[in-house]
């Protein structure tokens, strides 16, 4: 059985529908990576699966559990199984980096502080930043900010981790850390439906790759497949343009 299994979903902006039937399985411990175009619907997958942009139609199914987004409750309930990290890591600057890790636990989740700080630590740790824990974030680089928003995520004890184009606002110089980060992770065991513009970190980390466009799902393939002996001419074409800069 999948870890998630998205079927035959739809999504609306308001009138417009924006998502036309997407599936595709994500296995525990596995890292899916979508890419395409830009417009072609990927980070609005990843919104649609937290409950942030509407779904009209079509299933989404955590180890089976099949996720009601017409309820408020099963939204959250998804909410704690699923976390995301957007493009911008949108810290409290007025909070220490262990402060933002612990927030949401200690506030939202009222797990005890000692507990949720002892993890936090532990997560910091886990990406790179166990000496930042009472540095605050304009102390701190873009990459290293992206980590904390990464260890904030994790902190939250989500199943599944969702990661939305985590390195592209950052300089060339400080991807390569978020990207290392994202590798421990896979180490680690962490199932992620991973957004990227990084097509050799793609092709590096992932079980499975997703082309989409025009918000549909184009192709499917392991990473080998997609990349080298793309099946629909209009993966052809992007990859052509893509891998060839």
């Amino acid at each position: 059985m999948p870890h998630l299994a998205v079927s035959g979903v739809h999504a609306n902006y308001g009138a417009l529908e924006v998502l036309h039937g997407i599936s595709f399985d994500v296995d525990r411990g596995g890292i899916v990576s979508l890419v395409g175009p830009s417009g072609s619907g990927k980070s609005t997958v990843l919104r649609t699966l937290v409950g942030l942009t509407r779904a009209t139609r079509g299933t989404v199914e955590i180890d089976g559990d099949v996720i009601d987004y017409r309820s408020a409750r099963a939204i959250r309930a998804a909410r704690d199984r699923m976390a995301i990290v957007f493009q911008q890591y949108n810290l409290f600057q007025n909070m220490t980096v262990l402060r933002n890790c612990t927030l949401a636990p200690v506030k939202i989740k009222r797990r005890p502080r000692s507990e949720v700080e002892a993890e936090a630590r532990d997560l910091l740790a886990l990406v790179g930043l166990a000496d930042k824990a009472d540095a605050y974030p304009d102390e701190l680089s873009g990459g290293q900010q992206q980590r904390v928003a990464i260890a904030r995520a994790l902190a939250l004890r989500p199943d599944i981790l969702l990661l939305d184009e985590v390195t592209s606002a950052l300089d060339p110089e400080l991807v390569g850390e978020v990207l290392d980060t994202i590798r421990r992770l896979s180490d680690e065991g962490m199932t992620m439906l991973l957004v990227s513009h990084e097509m050799g970190f793609v092709r590096e980390v992932s079980n499975a790759v997703v082309f989409m466009d025009a918000g549909r799902v184009v192709e499917t393939g392991s990473p080998a497949q997609i990349f080298d002996a793309p099946r629909s001419d209009r993966a052809r074409d992007f990859f052509g343009k893509v891998l060839r800069h």
